[in-house]
């Protein structure tokens, strides 16, 4: 039998919940495109401003209904920013400490958002050296490891409604084109895939999920070679997507395709979306869409009609010193000067034309 403090958590996260509204879908403004429609639905609405406060209130109740979190728990994550800001959020709201095990060249912004809610940010070298502190941290203090990359697929209930793949098809209901050709989404733990996925399969529909993968991410090679041992030695400079490792979330028998997104296209689509929506957004968004305009121009050379969702990760002022600062690009992707001038054709032609190299 649950405690009352176990029973009273979970009322603050249910009514924290009620309180909030969905996400808006946002429908590009795109002339240049025939018949095919594309759709941002925009996950840095949120209370904590990303796409991760779903998921990291789906693993408190999770953990909170395994037993595995007291009044007593001090909460760990390992996190390149965006999950740990979300847990960061429940775990004041339920009054538990919260450590975040993360990359020491996490947005600063982030880690100040995590400090804001009462976290502490405990930093490592390289990512892939955040799994191992994190449990280090967990049985040291007599805490829990949250545990994203493995909990995140099993922690939302696909089938049911309240899931992010439930809103979408809502919210497409009276749009001339409701049922996705495609929905479009990159992987962090493989969580939100799964889910989107999973429920495609569950409701019987005819979308097609496409993920993309950023450099230095294995996800890509797991999908194409089925080796779940693949590794990285570097770990993505897009936050909050791509993995050194194949994650236990990353479910590929529900993904339809993949691709493989450059970093220097991620950074050129997000600058190029805030010109369209007049806002700026993360990197991940800017891999998300570039990959929406990959699918929508193959559509456009085959003459079909329909419609590409896709998603808003998160808002691009997290971001200021980063994706945003000229000298922190030339010093960590280079020059994408092909992408910009790829997407200024499209903007006339509604095709993304063959890059030379």
């Amino acid at each position: 039998m649950p405690s009352n403090w176990v029973n009273q958590a979970i009322a603050k996260i249910d009514a924290d919940y009620q309180r909030s509204a969905d996400t808006h879908l946002i429908k590009l403004d795109l002339p240049q495109l025939n018949g095919v429609d594309i759709y941002l639905k925009d996950e840095s609405t949120h209370p904590t401003g990303s796409l991760k406060h779903r998921l990291a209130r789906s693993l408190f109740l999770y953990s909170l209904c395994n037993g595995w979190i007291t009044q007593t728990t001090t909460i760990i994550e390992s996190s390149s920013g965006s999950t740990a800001v979300s847990e960061a959020y429940f775990a004041r709201l339920i009054g538990l400490p919260f450590i975040a095990v993360m990359p020491s060249t996490t947005a600063k912004k982030k880690i100040q958002q995590i400090e804001f809610y009462g976290g502490q940010c405990h930093f490592v070298d390289n990512s892939n050296q955040m799994y191992a502190e994190s449990e280090r941290l967990a049985k040291e203090l007599n805490g829990h490891y949250m545990d994203q990359f493995t909990f995140a697929e099993r922690a939302t209930d696909w089938r049911g409604n309240n899931n992010i793949a439930d809103s979408i098809f809502i919210q497409m209901q009276r749009e001339p084109h409701p049922i996705p050709h495609w929905i479009v989404m990159s992987p962090g733990t493989g969580g939100t895939s799964a889910t989107i996925g999973r429920y495609i399969r569950y409701q019987q529909l005819s979308t097609q999920l496409c993920v993309v993968d950023p450099e230095n991410s294995v996800f890509y090679d797991y999908f194409h070679s089925g080796d779940k041992t693949l590794t990285g030695q570097k770990g993505s400079k897009i936050e909050g997507i791509g993995r050194p490792r194949v994650e236990p979330s990353f479910i590929a028998g529900v993904v339809d395709e993949m691709h493989k997104i450059p970093d220097g296209a991620s950074i050129a689509t997000m600058q190029w979306l805030e010109t369209l929506i007049g806002r700026k957004t993360g990197a991940s968004t800017g891999t998300n869409l570039y990959g929406a305009l990959l699918l929508a121009t193959r559509m456009q050379q085959q003459g079909q009609a329909g419609s590409i969702v896709t998603l808003i990760c998160d808002a691009g002022e997290r971001y200021l010193d980063t994706y945003y600062n000229p000298q922190w690009i030339e010093d960590n992707i280079g020059c994408f000067k092909q992408f910009e001038q790829q997407l200024s054709d499209f903007n006339q032609s509604g095709l993304l034309s063959p890059l030379d190299c």
